[in-house]
């Protein structure tokens, strides 16, 4: 078995337009969840979410991009050009029959899904621009960054709702881990924050009105975020003979399903999810010194997750970290883990922990240290990600300091 190292990364969010200024967010506890500037904004009950402030797409794309990529598909390249720049890496020879791109998304091309419809239903005009279902397909993303860098092996999109973006890093470790690939391009993007995306997430009443407060006993609700994040994931002998910088090694997954309810989180299949991954990376549980959580906001999802770490982790549990960036970025539903596993990596190589923000209350049923509310400095070797979706679909990835 391969050794799976990452290589690069970029991202965009709420919180920056790149890496650089995502960390120092994380570092700062700052909030980028503010008042929505959208079409209609006025008919929605839900007004806030981690949306992307200052983007101008005529910044990065020409007008005949800008007409085939829906926002998703332009923060996921714009996030992709920063990580294969950081990579160092080619593929216009031979390494492009050998590396792929596996990215997760829940909603695609939602945007264009919402403006097409309004123009028929609500403009009633009789026809929509050509290029509808290039835009909204939910592969548009990884078949445009394949084509942007020349990447020619096994490439796809995973669609697991809030999991997805933790999905698609899974398989790419598994593929580069089993030697079918050198590298892959991995990660996830979202942008749902649309009057459709807002208005059918209303009807869940899971919606925070003022802000995300995970692990809080007065937490209200979720906040969306849209965004990207994408890393390049290299096989550790093809990474350490170019002289690469390694930002971590990617050692364990695992993957589980409730086989329970459509949106209530179960206890048992997260934990069987954590307790995969540690056996995957032959890992024992009083080495993993951080956790980034699942952490929504919501009632059912952070006391179940508190209770799936306790159950795994047993006394260890008291001495760990564990925080909800998804306090500062919103939650990017299906790009969520991969903006996330940014804050991962900082505290592999930083010594930084990201804080939980927005904490105001101690819950009895999430009595862990959550760091709340500012950064700590603290020495990690290894970390967990967590996502855990509607429908039951838990994924979980290890990484290890290098």
């Amino acid at each position: 078995m391969h050794r799976v190292v990452i290589t690069g990364a970029g991202t965009i969010n709420a919180l920056a337009h790149d890496v650089k200024g995502t960390l120092e967010a994380f570092r700062e506890g700052r909030c980028g969840i503010g008042a929505l500037d959208i079409r209609d904004v006025e008919r929605l009950s839900i007004r806030i979410g981690g949306q992307v402030a200052d983007w101008d797409p005529e910044a990065h794309f020409n007008r005949q991009q800008i007409t085939l990529y829906d926002r998703f598909t332009q923060f996921t390249l714009l996030a992709a050009r920063e990580a294969i720049t950081q990579s160092g890496l080619d593929f216009d020879g031979r390494l492009g029959y050998e590396a792929g791109v596996v990215l997760g998304t829940a909603g695609g091309g939602l945007t264009t899904s919402d403006e097409n419809y309004r123009a028929v239903y609500e403009e009633g005009k009789n026809r929509v621009h050509p290029l509808v279902v290039p835009r909204l397909m939910n592969n548009a993303a990884t078949s445009h960054v394949s084509m942007a860098w020349n990447l020619k092996g096994p490439s796809f999109t995973v669609a697991t709702a809030c999991a997805s973006s933790n999905h698609a890093m899974g398989q790419a470790f598994q593929m580069i881990r089993s030697g079918m690939t050198k590298v892959m391009v991995t990660g996830g993007s979202e942008a749902m924050l649309c009057f459709g995306g807002i208005k059918a997430w209303e009807g869940l009443r899971v919606m925070s009105r003022d802000a995300c407060r995970p692990f809080s006993a007065n937490r209200n609700g979720m906040v969306q975020g849209e965004g990207a994040g994408v890393f390049v994931f290299e096989e550790y002998e093809h990474a350490r003979a170019r002289g690469a910088e390694i930002l971590a090694e990617v050692v364990g997954f695992a993957m589980t399903s409730d086989a329970g309810d459509i949106v209530m989180p179960s206890m048992q299949g997260a934990a069987r999810a954590i307790s995969g991954a540690l056996r995957d990376g032959r890992i024992n549980g009083d080495e993993v010194g951080y956790i980034n959580a699942h952490g929504t906001g919501t009632a059912a999802n952070d006391k179940t997750e508190c209770a799936a770490v306790a159950d795994v982790f047993g006394h260890h549990a008291d001495n760990l970290m564990i925080s909800s960036t998804k306090s500062m970025h919103g939650h990017l539903i299906g790009g969520t883990g991969a903006v996330e596993l940014l804050a991962c990596i900082m505290a592999l190589r930083d010594g930084i922990i990201a804080p939980t923000i927005g904490y105001e209350e101690f819950d009895p049923e999430c009595a862990l240290d959550v760091v709340p509310n500012a950064a700590r400095e603290a020495r990690v070797d290894v970390v967990l990600s967590n996502a855990f979706a509607f429908g039951g679909l838990n994924a979980v990835l290890a990484l290890r300091k290098v």
